[in-house]
């Protein structure tokens, strides 16, 4: 296991009883149309100053997308997207040179590329499905992989979603994926789980996989959330515009801190840092009486 990955991992191998302190992983849209901040982040200049306040604030991990996620958008090609990410891990990786960096990408050959510039995690949307080559391409290496749950493609995700039970139907789905990724030669203690809020999924279905988010525990893997200024904030809120929620956002990193996540991926990382403080101070003033 390389050093990105046995730090993750004894991090996410304490007790959440121990008050641990969560990872925070700091976005970086590197698009110009993703849905919070596409078009930001485009230049060398701009992304070596977000990465740099990023990493002031607390971040743990920089994650790094060239392709918007968002429902509906359009689909990118390698090429595209290798023009917009390489630049930018290039310029993280000057910036500090031990910073994990995750690839957020579906494509084996933008994940191959991002791994020789620099980065240390590979970050799939589609848990390694989209492209039949990416288990392969992880299967390669030591990096850590996250695999995340996603009904649908980000083409029509939203159009229906529908579940028996959604925090079931995930695990079994996530539970399923971990075998098949091991079977194809991704060690175990290489994956990370993330439950895919928004990404095929009602306000109800978002809401019910924070209220029991502690339940994807019982797949024995770290567990990533990632809830920052997605749309069921808004709708929750009255239709509060994008640039409104980093509060609201960082009321559920506290909850889903409570709940046992092992990294938290949002674009406030200042605010993410200071709710995770006062979460577990409050755990653990009321465990000493201090």
């Amino acid at each position: 296991m390389n050093m990105v990955a046995e730090a993750l991992f004894t991090v996410a191998a304490t007790a959440n009883g121990g008050h641990r302190r969560p990872l925070i992983m700091g976005i970086l849209n590197v698009t110009p149309d993703s849905f919070s901040d596409g078009g930001r982040w485009t230049t060398e200049a701009t992304v070596s100053r977000q990465a740099e306040q990023m990493l002031h604030d607390g971040a743990d991990i920089i994650d790094i997308g060239g392709e918007s996620t968002r429902p509906f958008a359009p689909a990118v090609t390698a090429e595209a997207e290798l023009a917009r990410v390489l630049p930018a891990i290039r310029a993280v990786r000057r910036l500090h040179a031990s910073i994990p960096i995750s690839v957020d990408t579906t494509k084996a050959v933008v994940a191959r590329e991002a791994l020789a510039a620099g980065a240390s995690i590979i970050n799939d949307i589609s848990a390694l499905r989209l492209d039949p080559a990416m288990p392969g391409l992880a299967a390669q290496g030591d990096w850590p992989v996250i695999i995340m749950h996603m009904q649908g493609t980000p083409a029509d995700m939203q159009i229906n979603p529908q579940y028996d039970d959604v925090v079931t139907d995930i695990k079994a789905m996530l539970a399923s994926r971990i075998e098949e990724l091991v079977t194809a030669g991704i060690t175990r203690e290489r994956l990370i789980v993330d439950p895919g809020i928004g990404f095929g999924k009602t306000l109800f279905h978002n809401l019910e996989i924070i209220r029991r988010l502690d339940e994807f525990r019982t797949l024995g893997q770290p567990l990533l959330v990632g809830h920052s200024r997605k749309s069921f904030i808004g709708k929750l809120l009255d239709d509060l515009p994008v640039n409104q929620r980093d509060l609201p956002s960082a009321v559920i990193s506290a909850l889903c801190v409570l709940k046992g996540a092992d990294i938290i991926r949002v674009h406030d990382v200042q605010a993410t840092a200071q709710a995770i403080k006062v979460t577990l101070a409050c755990q653990s003033s009321g465990e000493t009486g201090t």
